[in-house]
């Protein structure tokens, strides 16, 4: 089976949002194990343009202890005073990454979300897309040239698009096969009301004890294809 002939698990995303984090160092732990057998596809889904809007601080500061506390190799750290108003110019520098190769671009969205969480780094300064790049070893030529033109953010969007008008994307992060059929991460997400906790679910699953689930993924992806 050719890569282009692979099941698929679709993963749509956004770059500010925590849970979408952890699910990256989950996929990015399992995915090897299904090399060859099934590909991730990181999908767009800026939510300052098609969900619930640009990162907002205070929100975020109740959730990534939490998101910590379900995965620990997910490496958080209090945000810095330069917090980011907008993560487009993060979609658009992956974007020019994935251009370069799926494994080069996998790694550089890890990348990113590390930079956000765990150095304190805003993602929506262009600036900071081409140090990030630079420390990836990118071909930076390539990079730049793409970076600097319209084309990644027409892509972006238009990815985003399709994931909320054609396959019911709402929030981040969203896991799909590539015929639509939902995905279930095992993470507790709380309930905000006013800036404050309201409820919790019951914790599913933490750390390693998450990685089964993860696998599940991608087993289910398997069969789905085989059935």
């Amino acid at each position: 089976m050719t890569e282009n002939n692979l099941p698929e698990i679709w993963q749509w995303a956004e770059y500010y949002c925590p849970w979408c984090y952890v699910a990256a160092v989950r996929l990015h732990k399992i995915a090897p194990e299904y090399a060859g057998r099934v590909r991730v596809v990181e999908r767009a889904f800026p939510l300052e343009v098609y969900g619930g809007g640009p990162p907002d601080r205070r929100e975020l500061e109740l959730e990534i202890w939490l998101a910590a506390l379900q995965e620990p190799a997910a490496t958080f750290k209090p945000f810095s005073d330069d917090f980011p108003t907008t993560t487009l110019p993060a979609f658009d520098a992956a974007w020019c990454a994935f251009q370069q190769g799926e494994s080069v671009g996998r790694d550089f969205d890890l990348r990113i979300r590390r930079a956000f969480f765990a150095e304190g780094r805003n993602i929506g300064k262009r600036e900071v897309m081409f140090d990030l790049a630079r420390e990836a070893n990118l071909d930076m030529d390539d990079f730049t040239r793409r970076f600097n033109s319209d084309e990644p953010r027409a892509a972006v969007l238009a990815e985003g698009k399709l994931g909320k008008e054609k396959f019911g994307v709402r929030g981040t992060p969203t896991a799909m096969l590539n015929d639509g059929t939902k995905l279930i991460y095992k993470m507790s997400y709380p309930k905000i009301q006013d800036y404050k906790i309201v409820s919790i679910g019951k914790l599913p699953c933490c750390g390693e004890g998450c990685y089964q689930a993860t696998r599940e993924m991608f087993e289910k992806a398997l069969a789905h294809e085989n059935g």
